[in-house]
């Protein structure tokens, strides 16, 4: 069984993870309606990774005995002023969720609960994945500028991104 204080924070971590997942599906319709299918591929992508992060924690409660509580999802913004822009929300977004998984990863370490310490390392190097990924389209942004070309080389090359 986990510790009343974690297993409030891992539930409350099912509920970060589902709104990224809300968030990134938000802006595959944003660049969908831009015209930018690879963009919102690329995007959609990363909602379903967000929803599988969701059910490792929701997997993870219910193996070590407790129960899973759902809380409400909000709206996530609709509307992004450039991919640039977009994708600086989504590098400042995983930075978030860097910290909200060393606050967990520190109070697993506080409960002494090793089994935690230890699934939250999946997560650790995940989060240094995802901060990479989005920097890395930032730049590739950079570069682009305002050249509608290579935007759609851009475009074309986030649509490779492997998932379905």
């Amino acid at each position: 069984m986990l510790s009343k204080p974690l297993h409030d924070a891992l539930n409350e971590q099912i509920n970060h993870e589902l709104s990224s997942a809300y968030l990134y599906l938000s802006m595959a319709a944003h660049c969908d309606a831009e015209n930018l299918p690879g963009f919102a591929h690329w995007l959609r992508v990363q909602y379903r990774e967000e929803t599988e992060h969701g059910m490792k924690f929701y997997r993870y409660i219910y193996d070590r005995g407790n129960a899973v509580t759902l809380k409400a999802i909000a709206q996530p913004p609709t509307k992004f002023k450039s991919p640039l822009e977009l994708f600086k929300q989504v590098l400042e977004h995983e930075k978030k969720v860097t910290g909200l998984i060393n606050d967990l990863y520190a109070l697993a370490t506080k409960e002494k609960d090793y089994a935690t310490q230890t699934m939250l390392q999946w997560f650790i190097t995940e989060q240094v994945e995802e901060e990479k990924n989005a920097t890395a389209i930032i730049e590739m942004l950079k570069m682009v500028g305002d050249s509608p070309v290579s935007l759609m080389m851009a475009d074309r090359q986030l649509a490779a991104r492997a998932g379905s």
